[in-house]
């Protein structure tokens, strides 16, 4: 059986890998993982949304 290859790059680290070998893909390791969790939970990260936050009005909509 042949095995897979992709080759990928890390999207913390740059580093490149075999992306069928990573048990934390598409990350090539934990600590990458890890990196970019923090990320999204210290709000780096966010999806800007058009909705009012805890009651918060526009003031430019109007």
């Amino acid at each position: 059986m042949t095995k897979k290859v992709l080759s990928v790059k890390c999207p913390t680290c740059g580093e490149r890998f075999n992306y069928y070998d990573s048990e934390f893909r598409p990350f090539c390791s934990e600590r990458c993982k890890l990196i970019d969790l923090g990320h999204w939970l210290d709000g780096d990260y966010a999806i800007p949304s058009e909705e009012k936050i805890n009651g918060e009005d526009n003031e430019d909509e109007e």
